[in-house]
């Protein structure tokens, strides 16, 4: 099971997040979101800084180098509808694992991106493509991202691109027929394990979580989100 928490920007947020059994942490780079980050630096305070000896590092554009959070969490950026020189300058000034695509991009996006980033400045990008979901015909639109994207992140369908704290009806998800995995997402909250364990699509293959663990905007609560990781890890 997959744990991504995305909307993050607090740098002892980050530092007290990135302390749990998660897999990936998720920055919303575009300036229509609550949790936008602005491109500045980590001595800005957005991004924390670790010892080397135990910890992933970015390198700034001088050189010098700025500690993030383990290795094992792989940094999520959040475009909608960006241009790709710019999704490119974030990949590289902030490390970034995954490039998750939340608008109306076009496959085409995802390979160019790839030519451009691999293996030069990221040797293994992946890619995530997010679809806003009311109901079962809403599938329909992943069919032109099957073998382009890594995972799909399935979402209520709102104009705000996600923090909605609401969830679409998961029934619907029978009608999912692809081949690539997904992670689900939309209004999860602590009391939902016991519903996101009964979800048996043989393509589940994790949650995104956001608004309904935050105390405001881009804060999440952590200790609601270390019972939330301990009562999934342990399934």
């Amino acid at each position: 099971m997959i744990i991504k928490v995305c909307g993050m920007r607090d740098a002892q947020n980050i530092r007290d997040v990135a302390g749990l059994d998660i897999d990936m942490m998720g920055f919303n780079f575009w300036p229509g979101s609550k949790r936008f980050v602005k491109m500045i630096s980590s001595q800005a305070g957005i991004l924390p800084d670790y010892s080397p000896e135990r910890l992933d590092y970015a390198v700034n554009a001088d050189g010098t180098r700025h500690y993030i959070f383990p290795k094992s969490i792989k940094r999520v950026g959040v475009f909608v509808d960006e241009m790709p020189q710019t999704i490119v300058t974030y990949v590289y000034n902030y490390s970034l694992d995954y490039i998750q695509l939340h608008g109306n991009e076009a496959p085409v996006l995802i390979d160019n991106l790839r030519r451009t980033l691999v293996p030069d400045i990221v040797r293994n990008i992946k890619f995530i493509k997010a679809f806003g979901i009311s109901s079962a015909a809403d599938f329909v639109e992943c069919e032109a991202f099957e073998g382009v994207a890594d995972l799909f992140l399935f979402d209520y369908k709102t104009p705000e691109k996600g923090g909605s704290g609401k969830h679409f009806d998961w029934s619907a998800l029978d009608a999912y027929k692809g081949n690539t995995p997904f992670l689900l997402s939309g209004g999860i909250g602590p009391e939902d394990v016991d519903d996101l364990l009964r979800v048996h699509h043989p393509m589940f293959a994790g949650v995104d979580v956001n608004s309904r663990f935050e105390t405001e905007p881009a804060l999440k609560d952590v200790v609601k989100l270390q019972e939330f990781v301990n009562k999934l890890k342990e399934q």
